[in-house]
């Protein structure tokens, strides 16, 4: 397994298995966790940005990760210039965005063979993401049938991310406690929704950064990460 940080120090290798039982379900993020969709959300700003004369840059592209869309479509008009109502801002990122996953997914490492190990394990999973419906449709549908139990979007909640909105809506929805739930996550914004839902998290690097903190653990990839470690950092975490 990838080396890890629980809390300022790291250490390798999880803690030792206390069983299946403590994990009711898994709560993917989508864009960057589920899939490296960043690199097409930051193209398709610097397109955009670019149409309306405006600069952008990469500190600019890494700030809307993780956000709502509507949040990141305000940034835009501020701060590329994009002189264009908020929802349509969303529309022509989304349908960028969108186009690219119709053409090729790129999941991250180990996220299709987990998914199929937590569904042979009974775990139900569910996706919860600011992306909006048809992006995460589009992936889910790249999956055999019902690997996600249900898809939290953004446009299906009225406070995104780091709002605990979303995670809440989506332990509700499988009848399961958020602090039975191990939430897993790419982003600031969502790591501080799932946590501030009572998830425990699995933090995982991607576009940015992300620090190590009490009762969260931080790898860089998910290529060697079984059910079993999954179940571990729940028993180990949750406050019961």
């Amino acid at each position: 397994m990838s080396e890890l940080a629980d809390g300022p120090a790291a250490s390798t290798g999880l803690p030792e298995l206390r069983g299946l039982a403590g994990l009711q379900a898994v709560l993917w993020d989508l864009d960057g966790t589920l899939v490296d969709t960043e690199p097409s959300w930051m193209a398709a700003e610097y397109r955009l940005v670019a149409e309306f004369g405006g600069s952008w840059d990469d500190a600019h592209a890494r700030a809307l990760v993780g956000n709502p869309l509507l949040v990141s479509a305000a940034y835009l008009r501020e701060h590329g210039g994009v002189e264009l109502p908020l929802a349509e801002i969303v529309d022509r990122l989304l349908a960028e965005v969108l186009a690219d996953v119709r053409r090729r997914v790129v999941w991250r490492p180990g996220v299709r063979r987990l998914l199929a190990e937590l569904r042979a394990a009974g775990v139900p999973c569910a996706m919860v993401t600011m992306s909006y419906q048809p992006l995460a449709r589009a992936v889910a549908d790249q999956l055999p049938p019902g690997t996600f139990a249900t898809l939290v979007t953004g446009d299906q909640v009225s406070a995104g991310k780091p709002d605990p909105e979303a995670y809440l809506t989506a332990a509700a929805r499988l009848g399961v406690e958020p602090s039975r739930c191990l939430a897993i996550e790419d982003s600031p914004a969502g790591v501080a929704s799932a946590e501030a839902a009572g998830c425990v998290v699995l933090a995982v690097q991607n576009q940015v950064p992300l620090a190590g903190a009490p009762g969260r653990v931080v790898l860089d990839d998910l290529a060697d990460v079984t059910v079993t470690d999954l179940a571990t950092l729940v028993a180990d975490y949750a406050k019961f």
